[in-house]
């Protein structure tokens, strides 16, 4: 148990200072990757100088010398694209996204096979990117689930995320689906529109929205929480709205607000990465 509080303590004081960097470092350290791999070559794009997204490119080499390379987006620090070492034309093709998201809880880390492609320039001081052929995510085919002192691998961690998957697939395009729905917002923006909609229960009364609770509406207690049923059934499909009643929703926010807003603005990233980007090299 005092492990446990321990452990709480420190990951709450880290999440506060910036959540996904020590969540990445720590997962690293456990699995090992941090050392699986060399950088050679960085390049950087930033919107303070006229490109759409700060993103920066990596080329890398893996422990057996095979080339590869990783692309980030600081807008979505949760994931990273790998794609292949661009050929002797400049065409290049996309592998996987690596995921790796925490909360206060824990985190989730998964491997989602995509395809896609496009060019990659490279040259002694600057990289020119396109990725033409758009990202279509494929299938997870591996991860791990890591809850406070519980960490879940092999199948049982793939059936969880698989499942998390599909329905945060659901709720992305209900959200995209909601004409009203302000778009591209950013993280932090993202989350003070939709809790108050997805969870009123959650919030202080005069962020409601208005008119949420009717009479003859009805409540079901799950998790720790009295679902206004009537609310649900107003706002979603029957499918989605027992994942709400359940309190599964809730959790699915909780632990994986980060991977929900990746899911949301999936377009948007692979149209951040379309257009032809001149990236300059740095230091590692």
């Amino acid at each position: 148990m005092k492990q446990m509080l321990l452990y709480l303590v420190i990951l709450a004081a880290l999440c506060a200072s910036g959540c996904v960097s020590l969540v990445e470092k720590t997962g690293r350290a456990l699995d090992g990757t941090a050392f699986a791999e060399k950088k050679t070559a960085v390049y950087r794009a930033a919107k303070k100088t006229g490109a759409a997204a700060d993103i920066a490119l990596y080329e890398v080499t893996s422990k057996a010398g095979t080339p590869s390379i990783i692309i980030t987006l600081a807008e979505f620090p949760a994931m990273k694209l790998r794609g292949s070492a661009p050929d002797s034309g400049g065409g290049f093709y996309l592998t996987s996204l690596d995921y790796l998201g925490g909360s206060i809880a824990g985190w989730n880390e998964f491997v989602l096979d995509v395809s896609g492609g496009g060019t990659l320039r490279l040259n002694g001081s600057a990289a020119v990117l396109s990725v033409s052929q758009g990202i279509e995510a494929v299938q997870i085919s591996g991860g791990k689930i890591h809850r406070f002192e519980t960490r879940i691998t092999g199948t049982e961690a793939l059936t969880s995320l698989r499942n998390r998957r599909e329905r945060i697939l659901a709720l992305a395009g209900w959200m995209g689906q909601r004409e009203d729905a302000p778009k591209n917002l950013d993280r932090d923006a993202f989350e003070a529109y939709w809790k108050p909609r997805l969870f009123p229960e959650m919030v202080p009364p005069k962020k409601r929205p208005a008119g949420w609770e009717r009479e003859g509406d009805t409540r079901v207690k799950a998790e720790d929480i009295r679902w206004n049923t009537g609310y649900t059934a107003r706002l979603f499909d029957e499918q989605l709205g027992a994942v709400r009643n359940s309190g599964t929703l809730l959790r699915d926010w909780e632990e994986a607000l980060e991977w929900i807003y990746l899911e949301h603005e999936w377009d948007r990233i692979a149209g951040l990465l379309s257009g032809e980007i001149t990236l300059a090299k740095t230091k590692k």
